[in-house]
């Protein structure tokens, strides 16, 4: 294997003059001296190669965004040049001194590597020179961390894991990698040999279990390795990293490429941790594509890469990622992660619409790649990115469910997001058929995401907290059907990754976007259905998510379904009794036992409406329709938290109990305004007077009376087999009405009826 040409790029100098804000510089081409390392790889030759510098160092003289970031990048590492550097020993676990110095080190080495190239100053390289020579002293006797969890398979030895090591290597690397061409023989010798091979053999030999792993720690340690092994000139290790370390495609980056990412690009783990494992992913990719172009990465699985880029961006609202599974809330589209594989991808195809997720993120990478996305945002090349109603197939072949995504643009832009997806391994939860709800710019409808507060040392050292498990993976924590107390798959994981629900259907026109799917083994003897529609009115000014849950049991059961919101309770329509002097978990197991139960209520049968008031200033309300059996809990999270290490946040569950089945019917209304500022309020109250639905073969109808007399219909044909030309007949209040295809909504007034 060919690696790649004898050469080592030399950077041009540049003297950088009258540098004040607002004044552009001027640079001066000087004569440099050097002596050259006898490299055996092209260098830079990574995510950044030689005719990339070229081009950037034309660039920075230029008025437009590259400039801008560049001396935004160098003031920063100019103020880090004026101070001592730091190489502790590993102390802390995530968020503690070392941990984040460490992690500061890797990203300022980058820099600098990178202003080396660009510039030609030596300090710069002279800096990270200084740094590696520094950690190649410290490494070769450091022990396993201190701050590993007992019993991890994954302990690191700079870090409390070896994920963290495998992060510090893919930066370090580059950084080494630009400033090659500045190192004496003996120098690069003491860092090759004092730290640079013993990491990646301590990611790969001494760590096979991670290494082989299909899962984002595998692919951040391979992509370390195999980045390496293209700088070190070292084709065995970039063959182990690509096929696992016996080479056998059991393991390794091609085999996570091929089952880790659905033919959609959807991550298997959600959204949080497809934008995490993006980077290892598309920056390993570009070090291939520079390296070894003959093996067309970026075409590898019908362009899986570039459809993850795409498929990430998605996957969002308002800015934010939808927080499925493990993830943080505050993650969106302006990560560094994605910030990466937009420009590379963009690179790659000149996707003008990636151009305006560019300027959102408002970020400018100094990258060849960076600099093609500033220059043509600076000419303003940018085309509208179109979020759309659309389904991400989940698993290797697209064959374990789904993540649906349903979208209404205007005037509200609102999504629904329903999940009847796989596990997602080991930071899936057991949530078959939840769903979430955005509006107006808000998050409506809501999802806990995970228990943790990341790199707070004194939150459990950074990591996940325990009520990760016993209450952000059960299934009460979502918005979904809950049995007996117990959650989907009694909370085995084991079992939870080898089933999956079945999506139904999916439906995407102007008023109505419909989608439905069905799980049998989340409880034993059970059969769970669920059919999600958001519809908008023709006129624009209405819009509803519907709900539709059937449960059909082999015996009786409990069910609870429960329903998250963000904001203020405002109103019942039925009375509710609060409890004011005592409160008491709702639960002892399976997540309920963090549930403060806050009150109660029994809705006779009919309508029962639920009324609050969200952030972005609207109003919403549920209504659900009930036959007299049933029981509304008022709950909200904190019970059995020592700690204090969960959010306070509010929910309210529809329980039904000694049931065989039952089907759950729900309609959210988003109405009104509130603006307390300039002392407005309009439509606070629910339009809705009245919910009824029916099956007449395979057809669903569901009407919403309006306190206007008109009437809603959602009409939806959920057999098999239906196209966009299949016409269904069926009778309404002594009507005939036909539609064509899945699903439509009728707007009948009070004088057709």
């Amino acid at each position: 294997m060919t690696l790649g040409k004898s050469t080592v790029h030399t950077p041009k100098t540049f003297a950088l003059s009258a540098l004040t804000a607002g004044i552009a510089g001027a640079f001066c081409l000087v004569a440099m001296t050097w002596s050259p390392l006898a490299a055996s790889a092209t260098s830079p030759n990574l995510v950044i190669n030689a005719a990339d510098v070229d081009a950037m160092q034309g660039a920075v003289s230029q008025p437009g965004r590259f400039r801008t970031a560049f001396l935004a990048v160098k003031a920063d590492v100019d103020a880090f040049l004026t101070e001592p550097f730091s190489v502790p020993l590993p102390t802390d676990a995530g968020g503690g001194y070392s941990h984040e110095q460490h992690k500061k080190n890797y990203r300022l080495m980058y820099d600098a590597g990178v202003l080396y190239q660009i510039t030609g100053e030596r300090r710069y390289a002279d800096r990270v020179r200084d740094m590696l020579l520094a950690y190649a002293k410290m490494y070769p006797d450091l022990p396993l961390h201190p701050k590993r969890r007992p019993g991890a398979k994954n302990p690191g030895k700079l870090f409390w894991q070896s994920l963290n090591e495998a992060v510090w290597l893919v930066y370090t690397i580059q950084a080494y990698d630009l400033i090659r061409p500045s190192l004496s023989k003996e120098d690069a010798r003491k860092i090759e040999n004092g730290v640079l091979r013993p990491v990646a053999r301590f990611l790969s030999e001494e760590s096979p279990a991670t290494f082989n792993k299909v899962h984002n720690h595998g692919t951040w340690l391979t992509a370390a390795v195999g980045m390496t092994g293209y700088v070190l000139d070292e084709p065995e290790w970039v063959e182990k990293a690509l096929l696992g370390l016996d080479k056998s495609g059991k393991g390794g980056f091609l085999r996570q490429l091929a089952e880790l990412f659905s033919p959609d690009g959807y991550y298997t783990e959600g959204p949080y941790y497809q934008r995490y494992a993006l980077m290892p992913f598309v920056t390993f990719a570009k070090a291939i594509d520079n390296n070894q172009p003959e093996r067309d990465i970026f075409g590898y699985r019908d362009r899986i890469l570039l459809k993850a880029v795409d498929s990430t961006i998605q996957l969002s609202y308002n800015g934010r990622f939808f927080p499925i599974n493990d993830a943080i809330k505050n993650k969106g589209i302006d990560t560094p992660e994605l910030v990466l594989g937009v420009a590379i991808s963009y690179g790659k195809t000149g996707d003008a619409r990636l151009l305006d997720i560019a300027r959102r993120q408002g970020e400018t990478l100094l990258t060849g790649d960076g600099l093609k996305v500033a220059q043509d945002l600076d000419a303003n090349k940018q085309t509208a990115y179109p979020f759309t109603s659309w389904v991400f197939r989940d698993g290797a072949k697209g064959d374990q469910g789904a993540l649906v995504v349903l979208r209404q643009q205007a005037p509200d832009d609102q999504a629904l997001v329903f999940k009847p997806t796989a596990q997602g391994m080991g930071h899936g939860h057991f949530d078959k058929l939840s769903w979430q709800f955005y509006d107006s710019g808000a998050e409506v409808v809501t999802d806990y995401g995970a228990a943790r507060f990341l790199n707070v040392e004194a939150k459990n050292g950074g990591r996940y907290l325990p009520e990760n498990e016993s209450y952000a993976k059960q299934t009460i924590a979502h918005n979904t059907l809950v049995i007996d107390e117990r959650s989907h798959f009694d909370g085995n994981l084991k079992i939870a990754n080898q089933k999956h629900p079945e999506l139904l259907f999916f439906h995407a026109g102007d008023n109505v976007k419909i989608s439905s799917a069905a799980i049998d083994s989340a409880y034993p003897g059970v059969t769970l259905k669920r059919t999600m529609a958001l519809v908008q009115t023709p006129d624009h000014q209405k819009s509803f998510a519907i709900d539709l849950f059937d449960v059909q049991a082999d015996r009786k059961h409990q069910l609870d379904l429960p329903l998250h919101y963000n904001g203020q309770l405002i109103d019942t329509n039925f009375n509710l009794y609060a409890y004011t002097d005592k409160i008491s978990a709702l639960g002892s197991k399976n997540g309920y036992q963090h549930l403060w139960l806050r009150g109660r209520g029994e809705p006779e049968q009919g309508l029962a409406q639920i009324t609050w008031l969200n952030d972005n200033g609207r109003f919403y309300t549920y209504s659900s329709l009930v036959d007299g059996d049933i029981e509304i809990l008022f709950t909200e999270l904190g019970a059995n938290d020592p700690n204090f290490n969960l959010r306070s946040e509010k929910a309210f569950l529809t329980r039904r109990a000694n049931a065989r089945a039952h089907t759950f019917v729900g309609v959210l209304e988003p109405h009104g305004e509130y603006d307390p500022a300039r002392e407005f309020t309009a439509q606070s109250e629910s339009q809705i007077v009245g919910i009824t639905h029916k099956r007449e073969g395979t057809l669903q109808l569901l009407s919403i009376a309006l306190k206007d007399g008109s009437t809603q219909l959602l009409a939806f044909n959920d057999a098999a087999g239906i196209t966009d030309k299949s016409v269904s007949h069926f009778d309404f209040d002594g009507n005939q009405y036909t539609f064509r295809g899945r699903a439509e909504l009728f707007s009948i007034s009070d004088r057709e009826n």
